[in-house]
């Protein structure tokens, strides 16, 4: 996973893109009463001026968190004794990085500062921004991140650039702003160069008169809900020729920056699961990942977009939810100036910075930590990751026949096929997949035109959408045997009112996809679940056509 190395010889700094805000965004002004936070903290001061609580008076003198140690063996149930205890108190005077009295009082909207600089010191340590003046703003989470993304950058009725198909609470904001989107075609390592090659050169012919797009969303590695990641050397060639701004041919990787600069497109880095990669699923293999340093982990791992970014065109949501715990609501904006600041103004009236129990806890535990110790943490995650990915994968295999893609003529399969085990001739595949190096999902391509069931729908002239329906049977089916399964439909991207059943969305007829996680349930459940899948399958496949 690892990629060529770095051809960058000095940082930069960020170009202008002002015009990139929208009206409201340009409109907004600094809170006064936040601003005049900053200088409570100067010495000497004697402030009447902010109606802030006096800190003697918060109930919380101080609390007692056990945690893990960060080198703890995640694939044991027992709970180290040493070295996991977090005492967080009251006293700003003590040798704690952030206290109580100051998490939990009003602040300037930014986050604590010392967490902030955790974060940036971070940041250049794994990620290597090309631009130097980047800056960290904290934010309740990347849900909340891409929200104030979207609000400072799109009017109403503005077209997103966004994967083929897509986290479905990323639209579900801007879906009501009556903006819409713009899906890009995916190959095996996420969204296609060429096809965004297309749509943009074509923009001008398909959509006369119509805006073009300026924002475009992705989730790089293992994309939610489709498991891909793109890989380092398709992401080096992509974000190298943006920052020399130079185009070396007209063709793939290349052009599709050179259409990024000409189109004057900015990048919206979702990356949740950055930490969780690891190597490619081979079946009877590794029970487990070799040990590594933290040195050898950080090198394995696809570099952010930010590396490349000359022009501080990205903008990274970077969060604890898959690495510490999602109810931290927790996480962080790593961008130019320009764009942070002016999160910072809606921050300030929106949500203001995230809870101070959040920001405490993080920064106690990762001071204790220390930046390599959280590094090995997330290195032995990932291991755990890797291990429940083998799980589902080999749950998959022991309850059906799988063969690889490439040894079967079957259109747009790609990884592995999966047969009934009765199907002992292979003819008739049920889904495809390709097992996932990063993430926590398997995004299966069903072939409905193998059922009875879908062929009846199919004829039924008064059946509008035939693959929405079968979907449906199917999820219902494999609800009633109690394994749940999340409908492959909730991830088409929002292209309009007058695009929403399959065939005016220009879908492929006969095919429909499912997403399964196999990030909460155990090894004994996945092989329970996909026992059940298998019956259901053989059930909707192989049954009376008219009736499940």
């Amino acid at each position: 996973m690892a990629t060529t190395k770095h051809r960058f010889q000095a940082q930069r700094v960020s170009v202008d893109l002002r015009h990139h805000l929208n009206a409201h965004s340009k409109a907004r002004h600094p809170s006064p009463l936040k601003d005049i936070i900053k200088f409570m903290g100067c010495d000497g001061m004697v402030s009447l001026a902010g109606g802030l609580p006096h800190p003697s008076l918060f109930p919380f003198q101080s609390a007692i968190i056990q945690t893990y140690p960060y080198d703890k063996n995640l694939s044991t149930p027992e709970v180290e004794k040493i070295g996991n205890e977090l005492l967080i108190t009251e006293d700003e005077s003590s040798q704690q990085l952030l206290s109580l009295s100051k998490a939990l009082q009003y602040g300037s909207g930014t986050g604590d500062q010392s967490l902030r600089g955790w974060a940036r010191e971070f940041t250049n340590t794994v990620f290597k921004p090309a631009c130097s003046d980047f800056e960290i703003l904290l934010n309740c989470g990347n849900t909340d991140g891409w929200n104030k993304i979207v609000r400072m950058l799109c009017e109403p009725g503005d077209f997103i650039l966004v994967e083929q198909y897509t986290y479905p609470s990323a639209q579900a904001l801007w879906i009501p702003m009556g903006c819409v989107g713009v899906p890009i075609k995916s190959d095996g390592q996420g969204m296609s160069p060429e096809d965004l090659d297309s749509v943009l050169a074509s923009w001008e012919e398909a959509r006369p008169g119509v805006k073009r797009p300026h924002l475009l969303y992705l989730v790089p590695v293992g994309s939610n809900p489709t498991g891909l990641t793109m890989d380092g050397d398709r992401r080096e060639k992509f974000m190298t020729s943006a920052s020399n701004m130079v185009c070396l041919e007209n063709s793939g990787a290349l052009a599709k920056i050179e259409l990024i600069l000409n189109t004057d497109i900015i990048i919206c880095e979702d990356d949740p699961y950055s930490f969780l990669q690891f190597p490619a699923y081979i079946h009877g293999g590794e029970a487990a990942l070799n040990p590594t340093t933290p040195q050898e982990y950080l090198d394995s791992l696809v570099p952010s977009f930010l590396k490349c970014d000359t022009q501080g065109r990205v903008i990274r949501l970077d969060t604890f939810s898959k690495t510490l715990a999602p109810g931290n609501r927790l996480g962080y904006f790593v961008a130019n100036p320009l764009f942070t600041e002016r999160l910072l103004r809606a921050t300030e009236v929106e949500t203001q910075s995230p809870s101070g129990w959040s920001q405490v806890i993080a920064m106690s535990l990762l001071g204790k930590w220390g930046m390599m110790g959280y590094v090995e943490w997330l290195s032995n995650l990932r291991g755990q990751y890797f291990l429940r990915r083998n799980w589902m994968c080999d749950s998959i295999a022991l309850n059906f026949t799988l063969v690889p893609a490439t040894s079967r003529s079957i259109p747009g399969a790609a990884g592995l096929v999966v047969f009934s085990k009765d199907d002992e001739s292979l003819t008739t595949p049920l889904f495809s997949f390709i097992p996932p190096t990063a993430g926590m999902f398997i995004w299966a391509r069903f072939y409905y035109s193998g059922s009875s069931r879908f062929r009846v729908l199919q004829a039924d002239e008064t059946c509008v959408d035939p693959e929405a329906v079968f979907e449906t049977e199917i999820w219902a089916e494999m609800a009633k045997a109690l394994v749940l399964l999340t409908p492959g439909s909730y991830y088409e991207p929002w292209q309009g009112k007058e695009k929403t059943t399959t065939k005016s969305r220009g879908g492929e007829t006969g095919i429909g996809f499912f997403r399964l996680a196999y990030s909460l349930v155990t090894k004994e459940e996945m092989e329970l679940g996909m026992e059940r899948m298998a019956a259901v399958l053989e059930k909707v496949f192989k049954g009376e056509p008219n009736v499940l």
